[in-house]
């Protein structure tokens, strides 16, 4: 006696973009981010690239399993769009800049690098 197959079904979802975080490198790190330090990545993330809930927000930020990366005092994470680009973000990075290295840039000028002093020379 053989048994139906069952059917596929689809959920359709809202999403342009998908941030994958590593769970395992969050937990380690406990917090670090945000404008107080105190949250982790993945909610920090939420909360400033205004990330809503669910299947009707425009982008995701989700925890993923361990990418075998394991980073002292910094977590992976990584665009689903570029996965061959796993981001190392340590502990205490600027939010603005690792929402442009993940290639979520949304028009809004990055901070100009700082030059470096230049070496005085004796002669």
């Amino acid at each position: 006696m053989s048994k139906t197959p069952k059917t596929f079904k689809v959920s359709k979802t809202r999403w342009n973009e998908v941030v994958l975080v590593c769970r395992k490198c969050s937990k380690k790190l406990e917090g670090g981010f945000g404008p107080d330090g105190d949250k982790t990545l993945k909610k920090a993330l939420r909360r400033y690239l205004h990330a809503g809930k669910g299947r009707k927000a425009d982008l995701a930020v989700v925890g993923a399993d361990c990418f075998d990366v394991c980073p002292r005092n910094a977590v992976v994470a990584v665009n689903a769009r570029r996965p061959e680009e796993l981001l190392i973000v340590p502990a205490g990075a600027d939010l603005f800049e690792v929402k442009a290295r993940l290639g979520l840039d949304d028009g809004r000028r990055l901070k100009p690098p700082v030059p470096a002093p230049a070496a005085e020379t004796t002669s």
